[in-house]
């Protein structure tokens, strides 16, 4: 059961001036390397200071120093995107997995809601074990020795760690209602 949307965010814009003289390096640090600015996540994480800096410490680690490569983190990141339905995750990162090298039919059939078809064996792996985990909340024994033989013991772990945070970051942006950049398109258009 969903609820509609409102037509304004919940939380009004920040911006770097408005932060507390404590948080304006780590505005300026998200700045540097933020699609949407100080806006999505970060307008709702900046809240509360000290999580959001420890939040985007991990972010920093899942996307740019994790074990799994760019384009299977990227993929994990979108389908959370996909399983929440969250327009600002899809749009700022569906570039960045084609960029990565995730093939756009993966992602496009992924966006359609069914499971892609032509997927790489790592692709697979991670996709079964983010829908299993979601849908779940477990994986099977089969599943586990299959992702532990294709990507490793620490690349699971990370796999597990993007998928979940990037529920929270969907959490988030539903919280504030965050929306995309004026003029865009939404990704998945409401019905």
């Amino acid at each position: 059961m969903g609820f509609p949307m409102s037509k304004t965010k919940r939380f009004p814009q920040l911006s770097l001036e408005q932060l507390d003289p404590a948080a304006q390096e780590l505005g300026k640090e998200i700045l540097a390397i933020s699609s949407v600015g100080l806006g999505g996540p970060y307008n709702v994480m900046l809240r509360s200071p000290v999580f959001a800096q420890r939040m985007k410490s991990l972010l920093d680690y899942l996307r740019f120093n994790s074990s799994i490569s760019t384009r299977i983190n990227e993929f994990a990141i979108l389908i959370q995107a996909r399983i929440w339905t969250s327009q600002v995750e899809w749009y700022a990162h569906y570039p960045l997995a084609l960029k990565a090298g995730l093939a756009q039919s993966v992602a496009d059939d992924l966006k359609a809601n069914i499971r892609p078809r032509n997927m790489q064996a790592d692709e697979a792996i991670a996709y079964d074990v983010c829908m299993q985990m979601c849908q779940n909340h477990q994986i099977s024994d089969e599943l586990f020795a299959q992702a532990k033989e294709i990507l490793g013991e620490q690349q699971l772990v990370d796999l597990i760690a993007v998928t979940g945070t990037y529920v929270t970051v969907a959490m988030l942006l539903s919280l504030g209602e965050e929306p995309i950049p004026a003029g865009k398109p939404l990704p998945f258009p409401e019905k």
